[in-house]
């Protein structure tokens, strides 16, 4: 990335009592996130896609070099590719790569290989780490700490996506550098996750699971 001269913060200080009901309001709206696995066909505009993955890309990021891509995917046939390739990789997960242990634990989410939702949803969003980048000297250049950057990035996105009314899954079938061969992405990109986006099924359930508590969750000394 250029370098750019130092600029004025743009940050306008709030009174305490906002600020409450600021981070209450976001906290009442987040809240009701939740993992889906049933996802109705009904499109989403592109327009309101885009400005999420705006969002996700303030995210901060080592030395700011912005190390992430995200591929958003709407194409029916590439999305059947994906579901296929996706597939094959789960197959193998549930019939030897799991443990005992890791199956026990998903029973209750009554998960499986098979992953219709790849093609049913009206978006797909594989989300990549970039490694490395040819600089403006035309050399080859590391990026730092890129696979936290895109974590945080990550979830940027995942709450746009949310605060914009949609839902979404988290897909990380292993591995998934078939994404790179059927998006045509460079191998100096990972790939992170994919992630599924779009209006849940009707009379979709999901598992009734809590939140820890604060507690359980934070110090404050």
């Amino acid at each position: 990335m250029d370098s750019k001269p130092m600029v004025p913060l743009n940050f306008k200080r709030r009174d305490e009592a906002a600020m409450r009901d600021a981070a209450k309001a976001h906290y009442e709206m987040i809240r009701t996130r939740r993992t889906v696995r049933e996802f109705s066909t009904d499109p989403v505009p592109r327009e309101i896609i885009e400005d999420c993955i705006r969002a996700a890309g303030t995210a901060p990021s080592g030395a700011n070099l912005q190390p992430w891509h995200f591929a958003a995917v709407s194409n029916p046939v590439l999305k059947r590719k994906i579901r296929e390739a996706s597939e094959v990789e789960e197959r193998e997960f549930y019939e030897s790569r799991a443990p005992e242990e890791w199956l026990n634990v998903l029973k209750p989410f009554q998960t499986d290989a098979i992953k219709p939702f790849i093609e049913k949803a009206p978006w797909l969003i594989p989300v990549f780490s970039v490694n490395s980048y040819i600089n403006d000297q035309g050399r080859k250049q590391q990026t730092y700490y890129p696979k936290e950057s895109v974590g945080i990035a990550t979830g940027f996105l995942i709450n746009a996506l949310h605060a914009a009314g949609l839902v979404t899954l988290t897909h990380t079938p292993s591995p998934m550098n078939f994404l790179n061969r059927i998006l045509n992405r460079p191998a100096s990109e990972k790939p992170f996750l994919l992630l599924i986006v779009g209006y849940p099924a009707d009379g979709v359930r999901v598992p009734g699971n809590s939140r820890k508590p604060l507690e359980e969750i934070a110090t404050f000394i």
